[in-house]
């Protein structure tokens, strides 16, 4: 055909004046995760504050009252007349947006809009101004691009048109990130907070130009789980160290991989996981050890005893592996190195702090030597994306070359590290992990607790996409007993903790954990609102003593589910 045989329309209509807009998503690239149905779908969470962070983060507004709006169902409708969305794909897949708002209470029916369309890089409207919020409505709730198949990687805009009598703050397009540049150096420079003593560290990078294999190993919450990293098992902070290690001193040797982080989780929580996910129930031994959880770690009820114990845990491992404490950040420059460091310090470990690298210059303009923007850095408010999970594996090498180029003369390691007095505390460094696989010699009466919790929270562990179940061991009830019987085990130690699971569903209900006949804690799975592992101390005394644990349902939860995931014991 001709051009002369194609036609358009006689006369075309005037474009339609754009409304005020913001964008919460600018060049964010989402990924479908792969689901039970073969589908692939990106979770976005709106609520509990992400919404109004996203508008300041993305969209550059600082008004006050836009920002309270965007916490309401009924300020949202007020404020925003429709929904603009663009997602790029290379083959152009259909991609369905998904905009739900939650309710009021659980199992409330809420307003979800919909809109399928091709991923051709269009703008789609989703027009608000027809659409009547269900009374049930309480605040916008997340949003969701469902692919037909998973593993498709995409880019999207998301921008909220404005209705009449609202002004939106000028949009600015960031220049692009340049990796490499004497001003990027410059900045990843100012992540090494501590060099510490690097003779551990430099023992890896000798190891790998030698040809022997190496291990390289993270553990943490989120971050290091790859949130924000799309895809998250590929770009993720800790993957990209990996590879960038792997090419740059890999002789021969093979240069293994293992990442267990864990979203949501503080220390507590990693201290007792850290023999199952990091060493593998003693299968692996690695070389090195990245310690990242100073994001994390203000659910740690011991406000860093649990941090310092991981850390001596990892010290006293009789291969002496490397120790680095990375130290994440939030969108809104805080972190808890303040707290953690003094640990680092103890111990003379390397410390790598991503906040002291990117925060000094976010406020900068870009002609004053901004290097990377808080939008370009940050996926959400919580976690980096790829550019940022790039920074921070970028920071890590940092360190890594200062090991590297560090005079043999005063690399001399401190054998005697765990005769130092402890910088914030120790009491748990001795903590090891009993479920239903290994009860030790743990004598339990299981009750009605007799099932196994296949609803877990689960990770992406190591290179893996799909996601691999928490704390698969544990000892579940289903709800369905008028006057369950009790969980019960008679334990020796000193200290002690219950992993218990977290729920969004109402059917799971708060159980009473009793030490010697105590009521030690009241354990509700509801509090966090999501799948999710939740430690608790339930013993803290300095002698081992036979100790007798009772785990019963409250009553009027007799007929809701609960789940033990397991303890960690000293």
């Amino acid at each position: 055909m001709s051009n002369s045989d194609v036609k358009g329309p006689v006369a075309p209509k005037d474009p339609t004046k754009k409304r005020p807009y913001f964008y919460i998503m600018q060049d964010k690239q989402i990924f479908g995760s792969p689901q039970p149905d073969g589908r692939g779908i990106q979770f976005i969470f709106e609520d509990n504050g992400r919404l109004p962070d996203s508008a300041k983060l993305q969209g550059n507004v600082s008004d006050q009252e836009i920002l309270d709006l965007l916490t309401t169902a009924e300020g949202f409708k007020k404020l925003v007349h429709s929904i603009g969305v663009c997602v790029s794909e290379k083959n152009h897949e259909n991609v369905k947006f998904v905009f739900q708002m939650y309710g009021k209470n659980e199992g409330d029916e809420a307003t979800t809009v919909t809109k399928e369309f091709p991923a051709d890089g269009s703008e789609q409207i989703l027009d608000l101004s027809e659409i009547a919020l269900r009374d049930t409505d309480r605040c916008p709730g997340q949003i969701r691009f469902e692919f037909e198949r998973a593993g498709i990687q995409a880019i999207t805009d998301v921008c909220l048109y404005l209705n009449d009598g609202f002004e939106a703050p000028e949009q600015i397009v960031d220049s692009a990130v340049e990796f490499g540049s004497e001003a990027y150096k410059s900045m990843i420079s100012n992540s090494v907070m501590s060099k510490g003593n690097l003779t551990r560290l430099k023992k890896v990078v000798d190891k790998a130009k030698a040809g022997e294999d190496v291990t390289l190993s993270f553990i943490g919450g989120s971050i290091t789980q790859g949130a924000g990293a799309i895809p998250i098992n590929e770009k993720c902070y800790a993957k990209l160290f990996a590879n960038d290690f792997e090419e740059k001193y890999k002789n021969g040797g093979a240069v293994n991989f293992i990442k267990a982080g864990v979203g949501g989780t503080p220390s507590e929580l990693g201290m007792i996981r850290f023999d199952r996910d990091v060493l593998r129930d003693g299968k692996e031994k690695p070389d090195l050890i990245v310690i990242e959880f100073a994001v994390n770690d203000e659910g740690d009820e011991t406000k860093g005893v649990c941090y310092e114990s991981l850390v001596r845990k990892c010290l006293a491992l009789p291969w002496k592996p490397a120790v680095v404490l990375l130290f994440a950040v939030f969108s809104y420059d805080w972190n808890l190195q303040d707290r953690l460091s003094p640990v680092g310090e103890k111990y003379d470990l390397p410390m790598v702090s991503i906040l002291d690298a990117v925060s000094p210059q976010f406020g900068l303009r870009p002609e004053e030597g901004r290097v990377v923007s808080k939008k370009q850095f940050f996926y959400d408010i919580f976690h980096p994306s790829n550019i940022g999970h790039q920074i921070m594996s970028d920071s890590l090498m940092e360190m890594v070359y200062e090991a590297e180029k560090a005079d043999e003369k005063t690399l001399v390691e401190d054998e005697c590290l765990l005769d130092r007095k402890p910088a914030i505390g120790a009491d748990f460094e001795d903590v090891y992990l009993l479920d239903r696989k290994d009860l030790g010699d743990m004598v339990v009466s299981e009750g009605d607790f007799t099932e196994t919790d296949k609803v877990l929270q689960a990770v992406e562990m190591d290179s893996e996409v799909v996601p691999v179940p928490e704390f698969p061991y544990n000892w579940h009830y289903d709800g369905s007993k008028d006057e369950p019987k009790e969980f019960s085990m008679k334990i020796s130690c000193k200290r002690l903790l219950l992993v218990h699971k977290d729920s969004s569903e109402a059917i799971f209900g708060t159980a009473e954990v009793y030490v010697d006949g105590k009521l030690a804690v009241e354990a509700d799975p509801l509090v966090n609102g999501w799948t999710h592992c939740n430690p608790v101390i339930i013993l803290n005394e300095n002698e081992v003593k036979p100790h007798e644990v009772v785990i019963r349902m409250k009553k009027g939860h007799e007929m809701r589910k609960f789940t033990i995931l397991g303890f960690g014991v000293v």
